[in-house]
């Protein structure tokens, strides 16, 4: 049964990888950040086009491994339309269940399929990269943010 889920939960991130959603510039973007994990060599590039503090569009490209991208393209479907305060309090849960393994009993839908990254430590920065540029993007920071830099 759990080999099942692994291998269920494999499928949707090589699923993602090979075909990011999202995946494209953002002409009309008044909000972009981009990222980098020196680790791995992923590098992203977040479109937003916000409405006060609603995302009301979102996309990204970048380059860089099967997690990487499969996160960054799953963002991009889960915080369509969410506030910037939602959009906080889902990276701290994110962030808890990439680091623990737990997703606290709520349910993260189709982010919970990250859940088995805390296993590989080296992974979990591939897998928050792409939030940590949202939320760059979403606090106005021009500077790239880097896994490196206490980011992850």
């Amino acid at each position: 049964m759990m080999d099942d889920l692994n291998d269920l939960y494999q499928q949707v991130i090589l699923d993602h990888s090979r075909s990011p959603r999202n995946f494209r510039a953002l002409p009309d973007a008044n909000r972009t950040a981009q990222g980098h994990n020196p680790l791995c060599g992923d590098n992203v590039t977040l479109y937003l086009r916000c409405e006060g503090d609603v995302i009301r569009e979102i996309t990204f490209q970048g380059s860089g491994c099967a997690i990487s991208k499969a996160s960054a393209s799953i963002l991009t479907e889960c915080l369509q339309g969410r506030t910037k305060q939602e959009v906080e309090a889902l990276f701290e849960r994110v962030r808890a269940m990439l680091t623990t393994g737990q997703a606290g009993g709520d349910d993260l839908g189709k982010l919970s399929i990250f859940a088995g990254v805390h296993k590989f430590p080296a992974r979990v920065k591939c897998a928050i990269l792409s939030w940590h540029a949202v939320l760059a993007a979403l606090e106005g920071k021009s500077d790239p943010v880097s896994t490196e830099e206490g980011g992850a």
